[in-house]
């Protein structure tokens, strides 16, 4: 599917990299929310995995609520677990899942990480060693929500200090434990 959107539109694209589950705790499906309605109000589009489920769901619906473009990219295997979210501004019917990531990188001008599981983990270390590799320089956040990522973030500053990764390539990572504050430092990183 395909519409007028495209990377000639001005405005900001934001990769949202996040839970096909809501998690064990309203407070993060709420968190989704507020990260859709948050980029929206900034005039900028949300990029996501496009289902129709957990908190990828609810980024998109907020999202669209306040007004928002909303890009969703869906491997066609992955719609009979994850129906593709019907409302969206475009939705991408990609053939698999590193498709669906590379797409997801074309598209977006920065990455913004919720919580989630193993794909959401999986999206995260694609742009962060693309970045490493110097395929590109787009910023990447996390959504530290209640620490969620504390233990990912000691984890790879032990890589640094076992001499694995370069200081440099994690010092950019910007992580915040609210999303208003995380969206004002992205572009500034």
């Amino acid at each position: 599917m395909t519409n007028a959107i495209t990377r000639a539109d001005a405005r900001k694209w934001i990769g949202v990299f996040c839970g096909a589950k809501s998690g064990a705790d309203a407070k993060y499906v709420e968190a989704a929310r507020e990260t859709g309605r948050a980029i929206a109000s900034r005039g900028w589009g949300v990029v996501f995995g496009g289902g129709r489920v957990g908190l990828m769901a609810a980024v998109a619906d907020a999202a669209l609520a306040a007004g928002g473009e909303v890009i969703g990219v869906i491997p066609r295997a992955l719609m009979a677990r994850e129906p593709g979210h019907p409302g969206v501004s475009r939705l991408e019917i990609v053939v698999d899942m590193a498709v669906r990531k590379q797409r997801m990188i074309e598209l977006a001008d920065a990455f913004v990480t919720l919580p989630g599981g193993l794909g959401t983990l999986d999206e995260l270390f694609e742009v962060l060693t693309l970045r490493q590799i110097g395929q590109h320089a787009k910023p990447v956040g996390l959504y530290n929500l209640d620490g969620y990522f504390d233990t990912l973030l000691a984890a790879c500053r032990e890589f640094v200090a076992r001499g694995f990764v370069l200081p440099g390539d994690i010092d950019f990572l910007v992580q915040e434990p609210r999303i208003e504050p995380l969206l004002d430092r992205l572009f500034k990183a």
